[in-house]
């Protein structure tokens, strides 16, 4: 795994696909406080197998001021809601984007590449000029998305600090 570089200042529009999700009844938003515990059962359900580390990662930004993550949310007819995609930021280190991820069933509809630009965004705004995604699974993907490059030599990073239980 490697992390890669990504220009802040050079994202894609993704307006359009915003529109596009909305009509097909799924919202970017920032969470609330009260949806913590909903977003963390999440991703706890859908990618612990992935990485058990990114439950903590999500909730370091989701405690931070203003919250530096976002969600992808299907609202049903019935009036309630449903989370099915995340995307958080500076929640291991400052300027870091991730963990990152969408319900396998909602894939390939532009959920996480919506999420991803709009995370990033955040990050612009909040006076970042580049961001670093960690540890990524795929550097295609994050090159095709949003012009990312490798950096070189880059494992483990900032993770070497991390606690490895067996």
């Amino acid at each position: 795994m490697t992390d890669m570089l990504i220009k802040l200042y050079d994202l894609p529009d993704v307006d359009a696909e915003v529109e596009g999700l909305a009509t097909a009844g799924i919202e970017i938003r920032q969470p609330l406080a009260l949806d913590r515990r909903h977003l963390l059962r999440f991703v706890d359900e859908h990618f612990r197998s992935t990485c058990a580390g990114w439950v903590d990662e999500c909730d370091a930004a989701l405690l931070r001021h203003p919250v530096t993550c976002f969600i992808a949310v299907e609202s049903a007819s019935t009036g309630t809601d449903r989370i099915v995609g995340f995307a958080c930021y500076d929640g291991s280190a400052k300027g870091f984007f991730g963990p990152f991820g969408v319900d396998a069933e909602f894939r390939r509809r532009g959920i996480g590449r919506t999420l991803l630009v709009r995370t990033l965004e955040a990050m612009a705004h909040a006076g970042y000029g580049y961001a670093i995604a960690g540890w990524v699974s795929s550097e295609e993907y994050y090159a095709n998305a949003v012009g990312a490059i490798a950096i070189p030599d880059s494992y483990p990073g900032i993770y070497r600090r991390m606690i490895r239980s067996g």
